[in-house]
């Protein structure tokens, strides 16, 4: 696991630790030190600790002005026992949707399992974004491996989060981070359409 990196080639237009609006501003990386583990194993230092002993968190990116934000995971997404929907909700998208960010894009190829719970912080979420003022919001899931999409189905979490389908982009490390927004944008419009 300590091999699995967040995508950092969008570095050069966005940085967490630089965004003062960001859960992470002012964050500093020892890059010589793991210290961070998932279930004991080590993972890199260049993720980010969000509450929960099994899910790590990195913000690729962020767009104030168009409203969006690009979130890659790792590990094990336990609502379960650590409750990592609430850690999600309270330490990272409360502070993104009081900046303004209404359009949340999930990335999930390194979600190694899913153990679901109750739906109510999701359902929060998705009201949330939706009634926003800066116009229809929504919450997509790319890219997430199937079985953790028939788990997300079998907890009704689907209601909330667009996912399957057109979302499995395999090629988003390829775009532009506006771009791989505008692409996810478009499918989603489509959906509601």
């Amino acid at each position: 696991m300590h091999d699995i990196e967040p995508f950092s080639n969008w570095l050069k237009y966005y940085n967490s630790s630089e965004d003062p609006r960001s859960p992470f501003f002012e964050k500093s990386y020892n890059f010589e030190q793991y210290t961070d583990t998932i279930y004991g194993y080590y993972i890199d230092p260049a993720w980010d600790f969000m509450g929960s002993e099994t899910l790590y968190i990195k913000i690729l990116y962020a767009d104030y002005r168009a409203g969006f934000a690009i979130l890659e995971f790792i590990g094990e997404w336990n609502d379960t026992i650590n409750n990592d929907i609430m850690h999600l909700k309270r330490n990272i998208i409360d502070e993104l949707l009081a900046a303004g960010i209404n359009k949340f894009i999930l990335i999930g190829e390194n979600v190694l399992n899913f153990h679901g719970s109750d739906d109510s912080y999701y359902e929060e979420w998705f009201d949330e974004v939706e009634d926003d003022e800066k116009g229809l919001g929504w919450i997509a899931a790319v890219s997430f491996p199937d079985f953790i999409q028939q788990e997300f189905r079998k907890y009704r979490i689907d209601q909330y989060v667009n996912m399957g389908g057109t979302l499995q982009i395999g090629n988003w490390r390829t775009l532009h981070p506006f771009s791989f927004f505008e692409l996810v944008n478009g499918l989603i419009m489509r959906r509601l359409t």
